[in-house]
């Protein structure tokens, strides 16, 4: 363990207004990551299907870069007393290690107007937070993550909002949790925006709001409602249930997600009224889960989120999301974990989606995806923690273009204190 003075250091830097007195709980309880993301994506566009032929003269064949990604966490404990304070900071730098004016674009780096990507890129975020019982209170620097928002952290550096949340647990069982965004800043850039619609291109952009709770009634069954706007775009209800049931020496797990969407306020990304209900079962037994769900979209427009944001849907997968207006799609996976065959930190994935009976527009659509990853963390030793992912997807569509995409990240966590 590093010796007490330099978690006081760090203490005094990020927090020097707090109360030496009651700091010991601070200081003791404070914790400081760093975790390494080395990223290889490349992608390869195998049609021009949905584009102008104008558009198909210029598009680009492929993409390809190679990143290194920094990711300083510090979360300190908290003040000893009825209140405790606290503060967290993050730390964020991208490195190009490879890129190219005709190969840019994937979502690790920033891109110049000229088409290259940018040399590095940084960011950083420090965040307040109080604590009284079992509820805290954060103010700056968020990661969101609950159904009706969940940030974006599927390439080198994360997606981070700003703005104020509360989550409360002080009746067992239940979670409260609460939240108003303003500002925030894409995985692959610095600059700070206000919340839009993804796929918008206007100029507005509004606050993002959310409530919500999530419920045990056992250890089986879990209940969870949200609501969230963001303010003359859209406003969304989600209603969910997930339940696990003891069956033939295995466990069946079933979740089922219901949204309500409509349009809010000046409507700015034009009207919205839908509904989407998806199911998923699996079983898992003796390393192996086995996975099937299905997926309906129905109303006008598809289903609102926050722009660069994950979805809350078991169709938020490798490149497609599955979610345009009155689509259906159906879902199969398998995965198995070594452990089980004595190959603890070996992991394997596949899955397949279909959507079809959408519609764009007047035009109707459909598309599917192949997903395939095998991931390996090492257990023990020196390189405890490493990680190697390689992933693999092949999606086809008939309104955009066809994509096979390689992915390959290696990752490092490195507790400093």
């Amino acid at each position: 363990m590093p010796p007490v003075s330099l978690r006081a250091a760090a203490c005094g830097l990020l927090c020097g207004g707090l109360p030496v007195a009651g700091a010991a709980g601070f200081i003791d309880d404070s914790t400081l990551k760093l975790q390494l993301r080395n990223v290889y994506f490349n992608e390869n566009f195998r049609d021009e299907q949905g584009m102008s032929a104008r558009a198909a003269a210029t598009a680009k064949s492929e993409r390809t870069e190679w990143a290194q990604g920094f990711l300083l966490d510090y979360q300190s404990g908290f003040t000893q007393g009825t209140l405790g304070l606290g503060v967290d900071a993050l730390g964020l730098v991208g490195v190009k290690l490879d890129s190219g004016r005709g190969r840019s674009g994937t979502g690790l780096m920033p891109v110049h107007d000229d088409g290259r990507a940018a040399d590095q890129f940084a960011s950083a975020g420090v965040t307040a937070k109080a604590r009284l019982g079992r509820t805290v209170v954060k103010h700056g620097s968020l990661l969101p993550k609950n159904p009706v928002l969940v940030y974006n952290d599927a390439r080198l550096l994360p997606q981070t909002y700003q703005g104020t949340q509360l989550v409360s647990s002080d009746i067992d069982g239940l979670t409260l949790s609460a939240g108003h965004l303003d500002r925030f800043k894409q995985r692959d850039s610095t600059d700070s925006s206000g919340l839009y619609l993804d796929g918008y291109s206007g100029n507005e952009s509004d606050d993002f709001s959310y409530a919500g709770a999530e419920y045990g009634l056992s250890k089986q069954l879990r209940l969870s409602y949200f609501h969230g706007q963001l303010e003359h775009f859209y406003r969304q209800d989600f209603a969910g249930i997930q339940h696990d049931l003891p069956w033939a020496g295995g466990v069946l797990s079933s979740d089922v997600r219901y949204f309500r969407s409509h349009d809010s306020g000046s409507a700015y990304a034009g009207r919205i009224d839908n509904h989407m209900l998806s199911g998923q079962v699996a079983y898992a037994h003796s390393g192996h889960t086995v996975g099937a769900g299905y997926q309906v979209l129905n109303g006008e427009a598809g289903l609102p989120y926050v722009s660069g944001a994950s979805v809350y849907s078991f169709s938020n997968v490798g490149i497609g999301k599955f979610i345009e207006e009155e689509e259906k799609t159906w879902m199969a996976s398998y995965a198995y974990n070594f452990a089980a065959a004595g190959v603890p930190g070996l992991t394997f994935m596949t899955r397949y989606l279909s959507g079809d009976n959408g519609r764009s527009g007047s035009a109707g659509l459909s598309e599917w995806e192949r997903d395939v990853e095998l991931a390996y963390v090492v257990q023990s030793g020196t390189f405890k923690g490493l990680g190697v992912k390689a992933r693999n997807y092949v999606y086809r569509a008939d309104y955009a273009r066809g994509r096979d995409s390689n992915r390959l990240y290696l990752t490092y966590d490195i507790a400093l204190w």
